[in-house]
């Protein structure tokens, strides 16, 4: 009878790690432990079902040819693909309410809940403090709830996918916008002339729509239907500027002039006009989406979530998050049909080697759901070639740095070029390999060939097994931008993504002129049609500076 009680009570602390860091991840410093009545918000992904099952429905709506090309899903055909099985949502919210847990809500495969610090310790063994990010000094953000492992029990471990945010940190310098460059011009724009565009000498100068236009020979005009729409998504606090798009319109798009943007609020955004903060990343990704796509209505997704809202030196009390990708796609993928943009914009990212495995992998099935409903997610590549440090969380050795989320093969990822005749690829765009995601099917004529040409350089430093990025390629150095009422010149894969997003979301009015579905997840498409796209065959992306194995810099040459 003792031998059974004691196997008793080791069956029921019996617990499964679920993820563990070794360390505070580089850049991060603990303030201090979390008191136990600090609330915290998370989300527990549950296992879902058919998971394999929808990958490969995805992968054939988005090939050409295929019996299912273009045939989406709506998004109850979507939802029991990704439900839970049977009994996994009672079970976790069982195990909640044992813990004193009554307030979780249940959305198909997610439950979300908010719940004091010392009931979240003991609901996944562990202990949770104030982590601050120390690199960037005062642009660092805001104190983060964080812990360093969790644990759930094995008899819930079968139900669950991930808790977040937990160990995920997420980095704000690597979360930043991939503006490379922003130069002010000193004067107020009245006083300065950047409205002229040498069209003969292309883009080379300053580049603006009607370059562009000319460049990638854009002559196609849509209707003005409110069942067209292309979005952008903007996060830390950055805003689009309703007159500084007007005008921008005055002096670059003037058949444009009058047309404005609506903002959707998601997870405490704000849409704050007259923010002191740094609006260059949302007014360039607005200003150029409209440049190249009017009169194609725009939306602009406004997310908060880096951490608590007001926190003080000593006692943050707020909820912690930094969660904008979970809290931002869950919201989406629970759109009714008809609310769906047809084409997103997103220029934003981060060291993939910084993000969980799992968490990654998360955010990544995210972007396929939304391709399944027809959606065209687009990612700036990033804007640090191979890398900035080029090391290895794990072991410190040299290592090139793929970009999350724009290494996820679920969403597009545009890199930057300058010049014409012929365009070449800018230092600073970021392309590699994923460490997380393996080389799909869809890329492996253009990838397999690539390799053999660089042979062996650099092979010890990335997978090349992974998913290479990034796809496609556009102009993103010196952008005229109006910003704050200046005028600005703007560099970066993040000018680069709002252009391929412009004309993909022209791709998808003229298909439906004529009946057809969206584009939906593109690079199937992409890459069986290469020849649609001119291939850029010079410059590369450097980085890895200082590491002595590279001769203090490196990179994959285009």
């Amino acid at each position: 009878m003792m031998l059974l009680s004691i196997l008793a009570v080791a069956a029921v602390a019996s617990a499964r790690v679920m993820d563990h860091l070794a360390a505070v991840p580089k850049g991060w410093e603990q303030l201090h432990a979390a008191s136990p009545d600090d609330m915290v918000s998370l989300r527990i992904a549950l296992k879902q079902q058919h998971a394999e099952v929808l990958e490969q429905a995805v992968i054939d709506m988005s090939t050409p040819g295929h019996s299912s090309y273009g045939r989406h899903l709506t998004r109850d055909q979507l939802r029991s693909y990704t439900a839970a099985p049977r009994g996994s949502a009672d079970a976790v919210v069982e195990w909640l309410e044992q813990h004193g847990i009554h307030s979780a809500q249940v959305d198909n495969d997610w439950i979300s809940f908010t719940t004091s610090v010392d009931k979240a310790g003991a609901l996944l063994k562990t202990r949770f403090a104030w982590f601050q990010y120390t690199e960037r000094g005062a642009d660092a953000g805001l104190p983060q709830l964080r812990t360093l492992e969790y644990s759930v029990p094995d008899e819930i471990a079968r139900h669950i996918d991930i808790v977040q945010p937990t160990t995920r940190f997420g980095q704000p310098r690597a979360q930043r916008s991939t503006v490379h460059e922003y130069i002010r011009p000193s004067g107020p724009v009245a006083k300065i002339n950047f409205a002229a565009t040498d069209l003969a000498g292309g883009c080379n100068s300053t580049v603006t729509p009607a370059c562009l236009k000319w460049l990638y020979n854009i002559n196609y005009t849509a209707t003005n239907s409110p069942e067209n729409l292309v979005a952008f998504a903007s996060f830390l606090e950055q805003y689009a500027r309703y007159d500084d798009l007007q005008a921008f319109e005055r002096t670059y798009v003037p058949e444009a002039l009058g047309q404005n943007f609506t903002t959707e609020l998601v997870n405490g955004g704000l849409d704050d006009q007259k923010s002191w903060k740094d609006s260059g990343e949302a007014n360039l990704d607005l200003q150029y989406i409209l440049g190249i796509s009017h009169p194609i209505p725009i939306l602009q997704y406004s997310t908060g979530g880096r951490g608590p809202l007001i926190p003080t030196e000593t006692q943050p009390r707020s909820p912690g998050s930094n969660e904008p990708y979970l809290e931002w796609l869950t919201h989406l993928v629970a759109k009714n049909d008809g609310d769906l943009p047809q084409t997103i914009s997103v220029s934003y990212g981060e060291e993939e080697q910084s993000v969980p495995r799992e968490y990654a992998e998360k955010v990544c099935n995210l972007f396929m759901q939304l391709g399944a409903r027809g959606v065209s997610v687009i990612f700036a590549s990033g804007d640090s070639g191979p890398g900035n440090t080029c090391h290895s969380n794990t072991n410190n050795a040299t290592w090139f740095e793929p970009v999350f989320p724009g290494a996820c093969p679920f969403v597009t990822s545009v890199g930057a070029t300058y010049g014409t005749n012929p365009e070449k690829a800018i230092d600073f765009s970021s392309g590699g390999f994923s460490q997380y995601h393996s080389q799909p099917a869809w890329q492996r004529e253009a990838v397999e060939p690539y390799l053999r040409s660089i042979n062996t350089t650099y092979a010890q430093f990335y997978k090349r097994q992974g998913r290479g990025f990034p796809d496609v390629a556009a102009q993103g150095s010196s952008f005229a931008v109006r910003d704050k009422g200046y005028l600005a010149l703007l560099s970066g894969t993040s000018a680069s993504a709002p252009v391929f997003a412009g004309i993909v979301a022209l791709l998808n009015a003229a298909r439906r002129t004529r009946g057809l579905p969206p584009l939906g997840f593109l690079n199937p498409w992409l890459y069986a049609n290469k020849q649609a796209f001119t291939d850029i065959t010079e410059g590369a992306g450097v980085g890895c500076r200082f590491r002595k194995e590279l001769k203090y810099a490196g990179g994959l040459p285009a």
